[in-house]
């Protein structure tokens, strides 16, 4: 029996836009608020470019994304990082947090602005207005997802890195060595510990725990702050 991939197609085709804009500005926004405060380092590499190509890891942006989307589970996906040279902030420690912060913030602001462009969706072509409908509702949902997810204090997460600024240095030095382990222990977080869950019949999903309640909340609280919350059309 032949397979349709027309549904699977136009899923896949709400989500991809909406991801890859996300990506891309919240790795802008990080290049850019460091350019501001004295290291030029993404800059002069070009990674302060709205350009996806420079942005997306093929495995990570795509790849891993579609097979969790697929299976079910929870969606985790990652671009290249962009390269921030700390050393050369003009004060690192206090700029730091502003340099972290800008990539979740920006996800926020993404949020918000697919939310008000909503309230205009609506009166779009009907044979085009469900599939853009869908695309900035998905906005919403993934740019506040990735804000979220990036603010986990865990480096080298963007919440990690605002710890390592805010705490006394005698507690960030220490902190920040959890750096070069920190993806390890998030993979494990997100794979092995619910893996290992299932094995033995309980819910070891702690990341899911981490997210659920801020994302549905913050969700909710967008659509109403745009006025969209009582939207049927989606």
């Amino acid at each position: 029996m032949p397979v349709n991939f027309g549904p699977i197609i136009y899923e896949l085709s709400v989500w991809a836009l909406p991801v890859i804009v996300a990506v891309t500005f919240h790795e802008v926004a990080h290049g850019l608020v460091a350019h501001w405060f004295g290291d030029d380092t993404a800059w002069m590499l070009g990674r302060v470019n709205f350009n996806p190509l420079r942005h997306i890891d093929p495995f990570g942006t795509i790849v891993m994304p579609a097979i969790l989307w697929f299976a079910g589970g929870f969606i985790f996906g990652y671009a290249k990082p962009v390269p921030v040279n700390f050393g050369q902030l003009r004060k690192p420690k206090r700029d730091m947090i502003w340099v972290a912060a800008a990539g979740p913030g920006m996800n926020m602001l993404l949020a918000f602005v697919s939310g008000l462009l909503l309230n205009v969706a609506v009166f779009a072509p009907v044979y085009f207005r469900n599939w853009l409908l869908l695309n900035l509702d998905d906005s919403i949902q993934i740019n506040i997802m990735l804000a979220v997810f990036n603010m986990l204090p865990l480096p080298p997460l963007d919440g990690g890195r605002v710890i390592v600024g805010l705490l006394p240095l005698k507690l960030a030095r220490p902190f920040s060595r959890i750096e070069r382990y920190g993806i390890l222990i998030l993979l494990a977080l997100i794979f092995l510990l619910p893996m290992l869950g299932r094995n033995l019949g309980i819910d070891l999903n702690v990341v899911s725990w981490a997210l659920s309640d801020p994302v549905n909340w913050l969700y909710r609280a967008m659509r109403w702050v745009t006025g969209t919350y009582s939207m049927t059309e989606i």
